[in-house]
């Protein structure tokens, strides 16, 4: 029964505390209580699950302080009041051919950047870069399990096996971002537009096993189970709240709603208010605004402001998103802007590598940095390191809605034989091709909907 991931531990407590930090709340009456739990000679046996849980329903009530100087509503409302001016509509000119291959582009795109981050996930930048050096590359040429004389003895030497496992891939194998993008496109065949952020949630009892969810999905998922409804099971007992897992299930939602970042956002919300709050669900809806805009734009700069326009202005991620394009916009280098962000965020700590705000600002240099290349875009994503295979993903969803199928190198698609995993009912070994057709459809006569 003490299942890794369904037991509580003192990681998670730390991580509950900086989240308190960063948050803004007012801890001075629960400090006592985190201490007695931190303690190095109190074992994590069943008291200690209990008296967690316990520090947890405190810590969900405590004020934000005064002082705070960030205004981060959950729900849509408020959101919405908080926003900049933005182009909440945008006219869908291009054909339905066009249209179609934007989004097997992004699909096909997403898959293929999935897997480069994929087969490096958890690897530190100082490894990575270790490797990289040792064959003669400033940035990552190709899939890394391809590099020209590598060796499983290479990657022992490196301290990490990953790579070496993906040599003889030939699909898209099942991975959380790709199971979450396919399982989005399942409900809104199945509800339409209208579902509610419940529907979601009994969407995810009904298809998705407990012990493949993780984080706050996982928090979420034990709440739905014990009648705990959203919004509420995005706040009870989650030290993850403001990771990046809601991220990673928005792009289907930008699909859909294509031309019009507003209504993909929503979108994003209904689904992110389950499991996250604040900056993780601002990051779902960002992407999602980011990609239904993505159509219309030639440049990823204005896709990227695009995106702002659709979260609160006074947030960490509105403000840490705006960091990087006036980085780029000063003429720093790729380099620089991605030691900044090494500098503000420890990539060996479980809280800041997987929090939305430090990925979407790597997801934000991968775009600028990318200068409009495919393959630029993921693997200057890829090397900045972190959570490698969303951001990988996220950036090839998005370039790949902007650039189309046709355009993307066959050097990164051609490897999946077309062919995919998921651990979706219906969905377990398919197409790639065939989902991004399902995926058009489903576009097309949501679009018909909104017309009549």
């Amino acid at each position: 029964m003490k299942y890794l991931w369904l037991w509580w531990n003192k990681d998670d407590l730390r991580t509950e505390l900086q989240e308190l930090a960063d948050e803004g709340r007012d801890t001075s009456t629960v400090e006592s209580e985190f201490a007695r739990l931190l303690a190095e000679d109190l074992p994590e046996d069943a008291q200690f699950q209990k008296a967690m849980n316990e520090l947890l329903d405190k810590t969900c009530l405590l004020p934000v302080r005064l002082d705070y100087p960030y205004v981060e509503p959950s729900d849509l409302e408020t959101i919405r009041t908080q926003r900049t001016a933005g182009p909440r509509a945008l006219p869908i000119t291009g054909s339905e051919a066009i249209r179609r291959d934007l989004i097997a582009g992004a699909w096909l795109g997403r898959c293929a950047g999935c897997l480069l981050g994929k087969a490096i996930e958890g690897v530190l930048s100082p490894r990575l870069r270790q490797l990289l050096d040792h064959f003669g590359y400033e940035e990552i040429p190709d899939y890394i399990w391809r590099l020209p004389g590598l060796t499983e003895a290479d990657c022992a030497n490196f301290g990490w096996q990953s790579p070496w496992s993906y040599r003889d891939t030939d699909c898209m194998p099942v991975d959380d971002d790709t199971n979450y993008t396919v399982m989005a496109m399942a409900l809104i065949k199945q509800k339409g537009l209208n579902f509610t952020p419940s529907d979601m949630a009994d969407f995810w009892l009904e298809n998705i096993p407990l012990l493949r969810t993780c984080s706050a999905e996982r928090v979420a998922y034990r709440n739905f189970t014990i009648h705990i409804e959203p919004p509420d099971s995005a706040v009870v007992r989650n030290p993850y709240r403001e990771w990046i897992g809601a991220r990673i299930r928005a792009d289907f939602f930008g699909y859909v709603a294509l031309g019009q970042p507003e209504l993909a956002a929503e979108l994003a919300w209904r689904d992110a208010s389950i499991s996250h709050v604040k900056n993780g669900i601002y990051g779902a809806m960002w992407v999602a605004a980011m990609l239904a805009a993505a159509m219309t734009q030639t440049d990823t700069r204005g896709i990227v402001e695009i995106g702002l326009t659709e979260i609160p202005e006074k947030s960490r991620l509105f403000e840490a998103i705006t960091e990087i394009l006036n980085r780029h916009a000063a003429g720093d280098s790729y380099a620089e802007t991605v030691q900044y962000i090494h500098q503000h965020w420890d990539e060996t700590r479980a809280h800041h590598w997987c929090h939305s705000i430090v990925n979407a600002q790597i997801v934000a240099v991968g775009l600028l940095y990318g200068e409009g290349d495919y393959e630029k875009a993921i693997t200057r994503t890829v090397l900045a390191c972190f959570d490698t295979d969303c951001n990988g993903a996220t950036v090839g969803s998005i370039m790949g809605m902007m650039l189309g199928a046709k355009a993307l190198p066959k050097k990164w698609t051609e490897v999946m034989n077309d062919t995919i995993h998921t651990d979706l009912t219906g969905y377990h070994t398919t197409n790639i091709s065939t989902l991004a057709e399902e995926m058009f459809q489903i576009h097309q006569s949501m679009r018909q909907v909104q017309k009549s």
